[in-house]
């Protein structure tokens, strides 16, 4: 055992411990103990377990990632302000700046790499307890925890459609079942990889946040990081294969009903969500809202009262308009009370003055 393996020895004896619990698991349900899909479904479950572990840094990452991408036009508004400038003062003040930035929206380029981060050393740690079950099963290397010889030698002798899960491409020795589903495997695995990246940069990021030498690198990082697992993916045991190709999977379909449930806003996935929800209300007889206007509401009013006439005694010739006599007084209101005329006492009119004789 050399220096490498000594450190990742607790990893690898927790990585072997997963999978021959599995293996017990699937032999108890009636799976071949020997078989390749007992194994195979061992590695499965492996991966299952370690992304269950890892959901809440999957979260962070989710947010990261997000949140790197909309600072982007902040991100160049400062290096735009530094541009050209090398002195150390420059530089220190740009760095300030950028961390404040990374404070403030609760996010760093370190955060959105963590789950991969951590996810390397049991990467390596499978890598080799996969790469050393001939000689586990041979007696040449010592057990790794709860996989004895016995289990090593049954997992060499497991095939997956012909080929061993320890087998490789380059070490193939013109095996032509494990050359096909070594290249199966990694067509797979690059695929899901593309897959991953695209749905988390392009499905879930605004239009603004898509612009910038931020974005074109995450650009080249789509197409660049399938070519390094294509071209990496040759020295890889079939069952590290598995284990990336399920892993990503897993990440898809994690990312798929994260975007889905909590999209970012101005994204693609926000508009799809809302239409949706749109689409979903109409048969419910859903009602889209109209612009709410002023409404006065009128008070309801009583019929209203009319005032009532009240007769006055006409005039007589002579005492009012254009020919009345000089001297005349005005008519007085007639003394006989009318018809429902019961305003008062009534007054006698006022006596006639007599005129002289000549």
């Amino acid at each position: 055992m050399d220096w490498f393996d000594g450190l990742l020895k607790p990893i690898m004896i927790a990585v072997a411990w997963i999978m021959v619990q599995f293996h017990s698991l699937f032999t108890a349900i009636g799976l071949d103990p020997e078989g390749g899909a007992a194994w195979s479904l061992s590695i499965v479950g492996l991966v299952i377990v370690i992304r269950i572990a890892l959901i809440p840094l999957f979260f962070r990452q989710i947010k990261a990632s997000r949140g790197m991408q909309l600072i982007a036009p902040q991100m160049q508004a400062i290096q735009k302000k530094y541009k050209g400038k090398t002195d150390p003062a420059s530089r220190e003040a740009m760095s300030r700046e950028t961390m404040a930035l990374y404070k403030e929206h609760g996010t760093n380029p370190f955060a959105s790499c963590l789950p991969i981060l951590l996810q390397s050393p049991i990467f390596f740690a499978l890598f080799r307890v996969l790469i050393e079950l001939p000689r586990i099963a041979n007696g040449s290397y010592p057990p790794i925890g709860p996989l004895s010889a016995d289990l090593a030698g049954q997992a060499e002798n497991a095939t997956l459609f012909g080929a061993p899960l320890s087998g490789t491409f380059m070490r193939a020795d013109g095996n032509w079942h494990i050359q096909v589903v070594t290249v199966v495997l990694i067509i797979a695995m690059s695929a899901t990889t593309f897959l991953t990246q695209r749905q988390l940069t392009m499905k879930n990021m605004p239009p603004a946040a898509l612009q910038g030498p931020m974005a074109q690198q995450q650009k080249v990082l789509l197409y660049v990081l399938p070519l390094v697992f294509a071209f990496s993916g040759v020295n890889f045991p079939i069952g590290v294969l598995i284990y990336w190709t399920t892993t990503n999977l897993w990440s898809m379909g994690q990312q798929f009903y994260t975007i889905r449930r909590m999209p970012a806003p101005g994204s693609q996935a926000e508009l799809a969500m809302k239409a949706r929800k749109a689409k979903k209300a109409k048969p419910q007889g859903a009602i889209e809202e109209a612009p709410t206007t002023a409404v006065i509401e009128e008070k309801p009013r009583g019929q209203r009262v009319q005032p009532k006439r009240k007769d006055r005694a006409k005039p007589r010739p002579g005492t009012e308009g254009p020919n009345a006599q000089p001297g005349t007084p005005p008519s007085a209101p007639s003394s006989t009370p009318k018809d429902g005329d019961t305003d008062g006492p009534v007054t006698p009119p006022p006596a006639r003055p007599t005129r002289p004789k000549k």
